[in-house]
């Protein structure tokens, strides 16, 4: 019987670089609270929509508003916006390509 020496039954692990964190946008800046003025709360919802459906993630957007991602579809909710599915988009291949 070999002996591993301490090594994994997979002695390859691949590291990913993280993801860079965005920051909070300045309009965003302190507004997240309980007591948000209506104008606040339009701005929100007007933004989470219109970045949403242009393809930004809930949880760009949770970053991007400094709201948590529960928050960000509570608004998208709200916007009447229909959500994704969840998970990575899938691939699409160009109809002349095979694999």
């Amino acid at each position: 019987m070999a002996s591993h020496r301490g090594r994994h039954a997979y002695p390859c692990r691949v590291s990913y670089p993280g993801r860079p964190v965005l920051d909070v946008l300045q309009e965003f800046v302190g507004t997240a609270s309980t007591r948000q003025t209506p104008e606040q709360r339009a701005r929100l919802l007007a933004f989470c929509a219109e970045q949403y459906v242009a393809g930004r993630s809930i949880h760009e957007l949770a970053e991007l508003t400094g709201r948590t991602q529960s928050a960000v579809r509570r608004a998208l909710d709200q916007a009447g916006v229909r959500r994704r599915r969840p998970g990575a988009r899938p691939m699409t291949v160009a109809p002349d390509q095979s694999f």
